[in-house]
C-alpha cells in the first residue's frame, strides 16, 4: 500500500504526542520488578506492547518482532528473573542485530544465555541462573541500551552493580535517561563519566510516574513547522522544560531551522519566527534517532547538510545511511556516507511525487512524510509508523496533511 500526501495551507492546531517510548520501556521493566510502581499514559506504540505482552506471558517462547529496545531489555530481564527456560526471538531483521555485549556482560554476572542460531545474534534461550555483582567492563560505543538494559536490573541483583564504559559513547542521553528514572524511584547511584555504581534495592515505596509526551514524535512536527511559511505555530502535549527525554534537544537544534519552542504549563509552542541557515552541520552522536528528521528539513529548505556521530544507525530497524542516501538521492541529490557521517549539498528545486521506500522502518515513513507540507509525496508501507507512533498520519491530518 501507498499513501500519497499533499497539504493544504496548514492548520494551526493542538496535538497530544503519545507517551514516550523509551520512557515506557523502562519504566514497564521496573513495574515489573516492583510491584508497586504504577505508571500513566505509557506508550501504545508496538514496541510498547510487545514488551508489555512479553512481561506478562506465560509462553517460554517469546517472539519481540522488530522491537530492538525488548529484545535488549529483556535479554536482561530474564536472565535475572526466569524460573525456566525462555527462547526470546524476533523478526529476520532482529536476527541481524548484534547483541554480543549484553550477552557476554550477563555471563559474566552469571546468566545462561545460548545462541540458537548465528553466535552473537538473537535468538536467544536464556536459562534460570542466580547473578551476582560484579565489576563489569561494558563496550559503550555500539549501543547505549546494552547499558540501560543493565541498569534497569541491577538494583535486584544482591551487592548492585558497578559498571565502567569503555569505547566511544553513544547516545549518552539514553543511559542518563536511565540512571533518572531510577533514582526517580529510590535507587542510590554514584555515576560519573565512564563510571557507575548501583546500590542494591530489593524494595520501593509505592510510586505512581506519569509517562511524559515523546519528543522524538514531537520531532516530525518541528520538521513541519521549519518547512512552513514564517509565522505559522502549532501547540503539542505533554512537554516538560526539564525533560528526561534526550531527544527533547531538538527544541535546540530547531532555532537553526527559524523555529522557536515556547513551554507553557505542560504544553510547548512550536512557531516560526524566521528564515533559516544556509548551511547545517551537527555531531548526532548523543541523538541519532534525529538524523533522518533533520536530512529532510534540510531536503525540503534546500539548505546544505552534514551530520556526524551516526556509526549507529547501521544496525537499526534498517541501515539508515544507506536507506537515507538511496532515498534522499531520488531528490537529485548527490548524497555522501561514511560509516559515521551524511552529507549532501542543496537542491534549488524541489521533486514532486517521488515515491518513498520504507525500509520496515518507522522513522523513514514520518521524516519523509514531513515534506508533503512543500511537495506531493508519496510513502510505501505507511503502517509501519505504529511501531512508535500509530495515530501519527491522523495528527498529519490535523493540521491539514492529507492522504490522496
Amino acid at each position: 500500500m501507498n499513501l500519497s500526501l499533499k497539504s493544504s495551507r496548514l492548520k494551526d492546531t493542538y496535538i497530544e504526542i503519545p507517551g514516550s517510548k523509551s520512557e515506557s520501556n523502562r519504566l514497564l521493566i521496573l513495574s515489573s520488578l516492583f510491584k508497586n510502581l504504577s505508571l500513566e499514559n505509557i506508550s501504545n506504540s508496538d514496541d510498547t506492547n510487545y514488551l508489555l505482552n512479553a512481561l506478562n506471558s506465560k509462553s517460554s517462547i517469546i517472539d519481540i518482532g522488530h522491537a530492538g529496545t525488548a529484545m535488549r531489555f529483556l535479554t536482561s530481564y530474564f536472565s535475572l528473573t526466569t524460573e525456566k527456560e525462555i527462547e526470546l526471538r524476533g523478526s529476520q531483521r532482529m536476527h541481524n542485530r548484534p547483541i554480543k555485549i549484553l550477552v557476554d556482560s550477563l555471563r559474566q554476572i552469571g546468566a545462561s544465555i545460548h545462541y540458537l542460531d548465528k553466535q552473537g545474534y538473537p535468538p536467544l534461550l536464556i536459562k534460570p541462573s542466580k547473578l551476582f555483582s560484579k565489576n563489569l567492563i561494558v563496550d559503550s560505543s555500539t549501543s547505549s541500551q546494552y547499558i540501560s538494559s543493565l541498569l534497569l536490573i541491577a538494583p535486584k541483583i544482591s551487592g548492585g552493580l558497578k559498571i565502567e564504559l569503555k569505547g566511544r559513547e553513544t547516545s549518552r542521553p539514553y543511559i542518563d535517561m536511565t540512571i533518572l528514572i531510577l533514582k526517580k524511584i529510590g535507587v542510590e547511584i554514584n555515576s560519573t563519566e565512564n563510571h557507575i555504581t548501583i546500590s542494591e534495592l530489593q524494595k520501593i515505596d509505592s510510586k505512581k510516574h506519569y509517562v511524559e509526551s515523546d519528543w522524538s514524535s514531537a520531532s516530525y512536527f518541528y520538521s513541519v513547522v521549519a518547512l512552513a511559511e514564517i509565522g505559522y505555530s502549532l501547540k503539542l502535549s505533554k512537554f516538560t522544560l526539564n525533560s528526561l527525554q534526550g531527544d527533547s534537544k531538538v527544541a535546540e537544534i530547531y532555532k537553526s531551522f527559524g523555529v522557536k519552542t515556547i513551554y507553557l504549563d505542560d504544553q510547548v509552542i512550536l512557531k516560526k519566527i524566521e528564515s533559516h541557515t544556509q548551511n547545517f552541520s551537527f555531531d548526532l552522536t548523543s541523538n541519532p534517532d534525529l538524523a533522518q528528521t533533520i536530512c529532510i528539513t534540510c531536503l525540503g529548505l534546500g539548505i546544505k547538510c552534514n551530520l556526524t556521530g551516526l556509526h549507529t544507525l547501521k544496525i537499526k530497524e534498517t541501515d539508515r545511511l544507506q536507506a537515507l542516501k538511496k532515498e534522499l538521492s531520488k531528490f537529485n541529490l548527490k548524497v555522501k556516507i561514511t560509516d559515521d557521517s551524511i552529507s549532501f549539498d542543496n537542491v534549488e528545486f524541489l521533486k514532486s511525487n517521488v515515491v518513498i521506500e520504507t525500509y520496515d522502518d518507522h522513522r523513514m515513513a514520518m521524516s519523509f512524510a514531513c515534506l508533503a507540507t512543500k511537495v506531493k509525496v508519496i510513502i510505501k508501507d505507511p503502517a509501519v509508523v505504529s511501531k512508535s507512533y500509530k495515530s501519527f498520519w491522523l495528527d498529519l491530518e490535523r493540521i491539514a496533511i492529507f492522504s490522496e
